[in-house]
């Protein structure tokens, strides 16, 4: 290769690893497995090396990701650098000869531990109190997402034992491979595209603006590393996990210490077989010198310590005919394609079906029946087909041709706007029956004891209900025979239905299902339209004209609304007695008329809702969030960011003996 072929290679490189790390890191969408982007790295490496073609904007001189504009950035006061890496135990043996040569002895050792697949993160803990919390982002700045970082529960908001005044923690946010799995299938349900693999779920949680949106994903956290304004010479990177103990940090328990590096292999081929019994995503080993004063004489290149190296696990993939495509109907109507497989060894399990996802995802890809299939454990626990293997061979089958009606019950088939999933929204669908039912029950809709899991799933079986109208129609003598049934929890169960008569229209509103209508969207609508016939007959724009309701919740009540089986069965919960009229309030005073009051903090004696509360007797309405349209801010202790963005734009600002002075409440 002469040095113009160099260039426009080095230039190939360059543009793909800039587009891999925009994926990875900003978008959580990567489009490369890390073998191959490591392997492109290297390439890339080599060639500005042999040719003279180094940059400071090339991706070898760069950790990886950039800091977001969604977010202030934060300088990292000791650069967060990431690790070079091998999948190739000679070169473990290499690394260890170069620790040997600079230091000039043999008088160290290795701490061992498992390389988690998450999103690196550092936390500041000043006085024990959790200041601040930051992305790596590119190595010498990163993301500030304290707000995100505090409703992760494994991250502790005070520490304990004996700390330090200031303390600085790096460690890895991660998810469970069973909770990643559970949420990828909600995302599925929902029609919303699901994520690739539990590292890029957690980044892309992490990044997200509402830190309530962050509290519902299963976020997790590990500590691996403390650094210290005035740390001990002596100290151990051993020690140092004891001492994140000692603070009430998550420490994994699997960290090893080796004398050689022979000791070293022997922990990784035992962390190999380990990974899959694990109940997180691991995909290598960190190897660190384990003596803190070393590292200083080792030193770092521009972009890897050279005190550590990360050896990197091959991802467990398969070749094998995909048979045919079946289609799944979920619990809230979605239509997910299913691969199904000739059956393939794969991590320790036979492997017969793989999700496909959706419509999108086996076009984007070019899946077809009887194609050779490239199969993939995405989180070690579900199965993905990750590419075709001959995309170009002779005699394909035609592409895959999505139905038009359900399979399950045969009624027609929507996609929603902005989403990619096809959904069936027939209400009397046998496999969204049971979960209707069930939220219809439940604690935050009309709180029907007694009605769980088990005992729908009798009933719909039994054929004595085929949607939640029917539980109104349910008689003594029919419940009695159910399995652990008596004669005195049917009656129970009775009682229960029948109480659930006298819930408000809110809550009514609410256990209906309609999509995207929670908790507080029912309570708006509820207000705004006072009664179901109002609400029915609402046209789009009356509905946008509620505040907090967008085109998409508009969409899906006037979808829901103009659904005959929906509006026959609202028909029957009215002749049944329940309540779809809001009952007249009597305002205490019209003093909050048309404001809206955003709560922030912890109020000294009102818990959130007893604010919220008073707030609406008063004629007002509270928001989440602080905008130009905000009134008021109601600020208790350890008001965050909403208090400073409303001082920020001029808003008043109360605290609770303002509030209370000024409606003229009391205390609680």
């Amino acid at each position: 290769m002469n040095k113009q072929e160099a260039i426009k290679r080095v230039d190939e490189l360059r543009s793909l690893l800039n587009k891999a790390n925009e994926a990875y890191y900003q978008d959580a969408q990567p489009f490369m497995s890390d073998k191959d982007f490591d392997e492109s790295l290297k390439e890339l490496e080599a060639l500005e090396q042999q040719f003279d073609l180094a940059s400071v904007d090339s991706p070898t001189q760069r950790v990886g990701g950039e800091v977001s504009s969604q977010f202030d950035s934060v300088q990292h006061p000791v650069p967060m650098l990431s690790l070079d890496n091998t999948y190739n135990e000679q070169e473990l043996k290499d690394f260890d000869g170069r620790v040997q040569k600079i230091l000039g002895h043999t008088d160290y050792n290795y701490l061992v531990e498992l390389k988690f697949d998450g999103a690196s993160i550092r936390l500041r803990y000043e006085d024990g109190n959790f200041v601040l919390g930051a992305t790596r982002g590119n190595g010498e700045k990163g993301d500030d997402i304290t707000r995100n970082l505090k409703t992760v529960q494994d991250i502790p908001l005070t520490l304990s034992g004996d700390y330090p005044s200031v303390v600085e923690v790096r460690g890895e946010a991660y998810m469970e491979r069973e909770a990643f799995a559970r949420m990828n299938d909600r995302r599925e349900e929902e029609g919303l595209s699901v994520f690739a693999n539990p590292r890029n779920s957690t980044a892309g949680s992490l990044k997200m603006q509402d830190p309530k949106a962050v509290a519902q994903r299963p976020i997790r956290f590990f500590a691996f590393d403390l650094i210290f304004d005035d740390e001990d010479p002596n100290i151990t990177q051993w020690k140092k996990n004891e001492l994140i103990k000692e603070f009430g940090l998550p420490v994994n328990d699997h960290p090893t210490v080796c004398n050689t590096i022979e000791e070293v292999l022997e922990v990784i081929h035992r962390f190999d077989a380990l990974r899959h019994e694990l109940p997180y995503e691991t995909d290598g080993v960190v190897i660190k010198i384990n003596q803190a004063n070393l590292r200083d004489q080792l030193g770092s290149t521009s972009k890897f310590p050279r005190w550590a190296i990360a050896y990197k696990f091959e991802a467990e993939q398969a070749q094998t005919k995909l048979n045919d495509i079946s289609l799944q109907v979920g619990r809230l109507g979605t239509i997910t394609p299913v691969a199904e497989l000739e059956p393939v060894l794969l991590a320790g399990t036979t492997v017969k079906r793989a999700s496909l996802h959706n419509e999108e995802e086996i076009h984007r890809k070019d899946i077809r029946i009887g194609d050779t299939v490239l199969v993939e454990k995405a989180g070690e626990i579900i199965p993905q087909v990750i590419s075709v293997v001959d995309p170009n061979r002779e005699s394909r089958s035609e592409p895959f041709d999505f139905p038009a009606h359900c399979p399950a019950c045969e009624a027609e088939l929507i996609k929603y706007e902005d989403e990619v999933a096809w959904r069936c929204i027939n209400p009397e669908c046998p496999p969204q029956v049971r979960i209707k039912i069930e939220h219809f029950a439940s604690r935050d809709a009309l709180d029907v004891e007694g009605l769980g899991e088990s005992v729908v799933d009798q009933l719909v079986s039994e054929g004595l209900i085929a949607n939640y109208a029917d539980l109104f129609d349910l008689k003594l003598e029919q419940i009695i025979p159910l399995e652990r049934m008596a004669e005195k929890s049917a009656q129970n169960l009775i009682s229960a239905i029948e109480k659930a008569k006298m819930q408000p229209f809110d809550r009514v509103l609410y256990a209906l299902g309609i999509r995207f209508v929670g908790k507080t969207v029912a309570k708006d609508l509820a207000k705004a339209f006072s009664s179901i016939e109002r609400l029915q007959a609402a046209t789009e724009e009356e509905l946008l004209a509620v505040d907090a309701i967008g085109p998409r919740i508009a969409e899906s009540v006037i979808q829901f609304f103009t659904n005959e089986i929906n509006t026959n069965i609202v028909a029957r919960l009215q002749a049944a007695g329940l309540q779809f009229e809001m009952e007249e309030q009597e305002m205490a005073s019209s003093k909050l008329e048309g404001k809206t009051v955003v709560l922030t903090g912890s109020l000294p004696s009102l818990s959130r809702k007893q604010a919220s509360e008073i707030i609406e007797k008063h004629g007002g309405k509270t928001s989440s969030s602080v905008s130009k349209k905000t009134d008021f801010v109601l600020a208790g202790e350890s008001a965050g960011s909403k208090l400073a963005k409303a001082q920020d734009l001029g808003i008043t600002i109360w605290d609770e003996a303002e509030f209370l002075n000024f409606l003229g409440e009391e205390p609680a």
